[in-house]
């Protein structure tokens, strides 16, 4: 057999009908066993594990050898497959019926102590696993999740190209132009004191594409945000893009749920066609505008009945707000848990959570006496209680009662499992209002972005009452998690301009930030949509991962950080030099 091959076969492959035959393997050593005379190693490759047997009465050398290798060893090895005696099968195992009896073995390369096992990982300190994390993907659980993100992509891709889309990468270095969220500035050395940024999105190329004929765009994009990090957000992360010319909400709403079908089987996981709801059902059935739709479980009103109790609390919301609640459903509560949901409840943002035990026709609360018994009746009726049920309210601005009991909706489900074992749930939120209210700067924000259209039929509020326009946007959710969000886009300059002056942007500042885009509007614009679904995300709930750094291959840390390299960290001062930049001491 030639030196050179590393292997004929990989690891995880080998299987009964092997037996007999002569091959090479080449993997990582997982684990040393030796039981006296025979030494047995676990060989991985990304492929699955090898049991390799040496045997000192076969070949004295290969034993020496094997008694010399330690865990994260890397070897290649030469023997026949034959069956494991009676009694050792693994059935576990896919390779488990065999084992390689190794005549030729070298080591491609020894391996110091691990600073923690391979198989261990999941029980080390995420900042360990990061440092090092060329060990930590060694495990199959990373080369799995991988493997998952690359078919999720590559299935979206064949999509995409057989509905004749085109792929364009679009620039990284790029204008300032910020949507949200700051942008990463980079110093120019050839245009001393000017900056590129690194975009936030492909938003206006794609736009610009759809101007310029392409008519339908696509690309896995990286995207970069400098904002506060959390368990689904990284500095920078990938987004399957998409910008199309000549397609209306309806027909892009169905191409996206064809493609999502095709990912969803590409990588065998069951697929339901999204349901579609608005924004306000959304907001007033679910308090979030990404509700987890896996488990029932809807907010309901009782302001009305609220109105007439005697219930002080109650009655004043009532006038002012609301009272709206939760009937969480065949489910026992003892008081210290109603304790710890009240104390929930006020950690996100409610001045208390009133609450009913109900139990058929019997209501339990400390809070019952200033109720009659029509009322009590009624709020039974209206919460659809019909068994043994807890009852929790919170009286506020529709807002707070609005935002307190979707956490609290979520925290039960969490908690008592309510989504386990559910397979993954889509839903499409459209019809969102145009502008939201900025209580700080005490004016209009766009509620998506400033390039998204309003409604048609709403264009006439504009002027008088902007706030209460629509617009076409829509956002894709999955089991209450924001996959990706889009919108049909204004095409005409004089509509885009009114919607810059409407949020308060002065026409100089719309000028220098979009000028390149209101250009490109005056030269036959098509009407277009688009939609970027986040990848990092998708595959994170399809792996049933927490976090999205779980399924990128070199995240960063909450604090931004990559502990592998160190990045970010400090430049020489001749690197300085020639961007004209100096550190400003502190």
């Amino acid at each position: 057999m030639d030196s050179s091959i590393h292997r004929t076969r990989w690891c995880g492959e080998i299987r009964s009908e092997d037996i007999g035959n002569e091959i090479t393997l080449s993997g990582w050593v997982l684990r040393r066993r030796d039981h006296g005379g025979l030494i047995f190693l676990d060989l991985r490759d990304r492929t699955g594990l090898a049991q390799v047997v040496s045997d000192p009465e076969v070949d004295p050398e290969v034993h020496a050898l094997f008694e010399s290798v330690r865990p994260e060893y890397c070897l290649k090895v030469t023997g026949k497959i034959g069956p494991r005696p009676e009694g050792t099968v693994n059935p576990g195992l896919p390779t488990g019926e065999v084992e390689m009896s190794c005549t030729k073995a070298s080591v491609h390369s020894t391996s110091e102590t691990p600073p923690f096992g391979i198989e261990e990982a999941d029980n080390v300190d995420e900042s360990l696993r990061l440092k090092y994390r060329y060990l930590d993907l060694r495990r199959p659980e990373m080369y799995n999740t991988l493997r998952l993100r690359h078919d999720v992509v590559h299935a979206a891709r064949t999509h995409l190209d057989d509905l004749d889309f085109l792929e364009v990468e679009t620039p990284y270095l790029t204008k300032s132009t910020p949507e949200g969220a700051r942008d990463y500035l980079v110093p120019s050395r050839v245009h001393m004191s000017h900056f590129y940024a690194l975009p936030q999105s492909p938003q206006l190329y794609k736009q610009i594409l759809m101007v310029s004929g392409v008519e339908r765009y696509y690309q896995i994009a990286r995207c970069f945000r400098d904002e506060d990090l959390r368990a689904d957000r990284q500095p920078e992360f990938s987004q399957i893009d998409i910008e199309v010319s000549f397609m209306g909400q309806d027909e892009l709403l169905e191409m996206m749920d064809s493609m999502l079908e095709s990912v969803f089987k590409a990588v065998g996981f069951p697929f339901k066609k999204p349901l579609r709801m608005t924004y306000t059902d959304a907001m007033d059935n679910y308090g979030t505008d990404k509700p987890d739709t896996r488990f029932d479980m809807t907010i309901k009103d009782i302001s009305d009945i609220a109105a007439e109790c005697e219930f002080k609390v109650f009655n004043a919301a009532a006038k002012s707000g609301v009272v709206r609640g939760l009937c969480i459903s065949d489910l026992d509560f003892s008081r210290r848990q109603i304790d710890s949901l009240i104390e929930f409840a006020i950690g996100a943002g409610a001045k208390g959570l009133a609450w009913m035990q109900v139990d058929g026709d019997e209501v339990k609360s400390s809070i019952t006496k200033f109720f009659s018994e029509d009322q009590l009746a009624a709020i039974r009726d209206r919460m659809g209680a019909t068994g043994k049920d807890l009852l929790v309210f919170v009286a506020d601005k529709h807002e707070v009662a609005a935002k307190v009991l979707g956490d609290v909706r979520n925290e039960i489900a969490a908690t008592r499992g309510l989504t386990e074992g559910k397979d993954p749930e889509l839903l499409w939120v459209v019809d969102f209002p145009l502008f939201l209210y900025n209580a700080e700067e005490k004016r209009l924000d766009s509620s998506h972005h400033p390039f998204t259209a309003p409604k048609e039929e709403d264009l006439p509020l504009l002027e008088a009452e902007p706030a209460k326009v629509m617009s076409d946007a829509y956002d894709l959710v999955m089991n209450g998690v924001e996959l990706g969000s889009g919108s049909i886009r204004i095409h005409q300059a004089e509509l885009q301009n009114r919607i810059f002056e409407i949020i308060g942007m002065p026409k100089e500042e719309a000028e220098d930030r979009f000028g390149f885009l209101l250009e490109a509007f005056k030269y036959g614009p098509p009407p277009h949509a688009g939609i970027a679904l986040g990848v990092d995300r998708l595959v994170m709930l399809l792996a049933g991962k927490d976090s999205i750094r779980d399924v990128i291959a070199f995240p960063k840390t909450q604090a931004a950080i990559e502990p592998l390299t160190s990045a970010p960290a400090t430049v020489s001062e001749r690197q300085l030099r020639d961007l004209n930049l100096a550190i400003r001491p502190e």
